[in-house]
């Protein structure tokens, strides 16, 4: 199979879909790894690096898609991306197209087959690929949020953690998934009075074993209101997969918080779960609603390339050794994480 990896072209984006470490073992198996000229530079991995294990780099992206059979990127396909993408590309990477209705128009006219990451699901009902960019953005989105509090950037002036004769910040959690749950844990190191949301009881059970600081609580509309309107941070972190992200959060909800409190969801790239989100890039990356910063970048572990690109590469690697044989599709993994094929809708969450 030639394997292709493309630069990635979403604004301040510096991950790259597969280490050099990752491409040779490819390389070894017998497979043809291209990539585009500099789509390691910003994770540190120079075209050196890939071309010492074997890696034939490209020197643009018209070059790189016109050898690939297999894309593998990290991001959506952009305009850049579409122009180049053909019928025949089977196409791997994020795609969350659910919340992207031009984008899915552009891919069923190209005709392509689309595997998304977030959409390959293991028979346990697990999104293995999915989890390592959801547990780094989760920690992004408090470390971002404990710097938006802080009053030069607008915010209440308020430390998580608090001290001795000053209170703690609340920080609202919602969802107690691998983002939610990454959110929980730091904040709740920080030192911050934590209470997270979510259906599942084995989950809001794991949330309260992190420690005496973090209430775990059923998502009733009221409740989920009350405790808005008394945030300091509202995380959100609610997934449906494959689908919109549901709003648990409404306007009104948003407009009884505290001017200068801090909302980060990072739910965006489905969509957003709160009413007021919309989505941003690193370059612009705020904005406020009734007085309260809005942080909703669709791609909040491009912040961290080095680290977000070694821990996709060592995730993803199994399922693209497995893409690149012939009877991919058998792998039942592979096979609902197929989004797009042939100009159709395949996965049933985008029907």
């Amino acid at each position: 199979m030639r394997i292709g990896i493309p630069r990635e072209t979403k604004t301040l984006e510096g991950r790259v879909a597969l280490v050099p470490a990752a491409c040779g073992d490819l390389v070894r198996a017998g497979h043809e790894v291209f990539i585009e000229a500099g789509a390691g530079e910003k994770s540190g991995f120079s075209d050196e690096d890939f071309k010492a294990v074997g890696v034939d780099v490209q020197p643009d992206a018209a070059a790189l898609y016109e050898v690939a059979e297999l894309v593998v990127k990290v991001k959506e396909p952009i305009d850049g991306d579409l122009e180049h993408l053909r019928s025949d590309h089977l196409l791997f990477c994020y795609l969350h197209l659910a919340a992207e209705p031009k984008l899915t128009e552009r891919l069923l006219d190209i005709g392509l087959t689309g595997v998304a990451f977030e959409t390959v699901e293991e028979s346990d009902g697990s999104l293995p690929l999915l989890a390592p960019m959801s547990n780094i953005a989760g920690r992004i989105g408090v470390q971002v949020g404990t710097h938006l509090l802080h009053q030069p950037q607008g915010g209440r002036g308020i430390l998580l953690g608090g001290l001795p004769s000053a209170d703690r910040g609340h920080v609202v959690v919602l969802g107690a998934g691998a983002a939610g749950g990454n959110s929980a844990r730091l904040a709740a190191a920080a030192g911050a009075r934590v209470t997270v949301f979510d259906k599942r009881q084995d989950r809001l059970s794991e949330m309260m074993a992190i420690g005496p600081n973090v209430t775990a609580l059923y998502p009733y509309v009221e409740t989920v209101g009350e405790y808005v309107a008394r945030a300091d941070m509202v995380i959100g972190a609610v997934l449906v997969t494959g689908a919109r992200a549901p709003h648990v959060v409404t306007r009104d909800m948003i407009s009884s918080m505290n001017e200068g409190s801090v909302v980060v969801d990072i739910s965006v790239d489905q969509g957003g779960c709160i009413e007021t989100t919309r989505p941003t890039t690193y370059k612009d990356p705020t904005y406020q609603v009734e007085g309260v910063t809005h942080f909703c970048v669709t791609n909040m572990p491009g912040a961290v390339p080095r680290t977000s690109s070694q821990a996709l590469s060592a995730t993803i690697l199994p399922y693209v050794q497995q893409m690149a044989r012939p009877d991919w599709q058998e792998r039942q993994a592979l096979s609902r994480g197929v989004n797009v094929r042939s100009g159709e809708i395949v996965h049933p969450a985008l029907k």
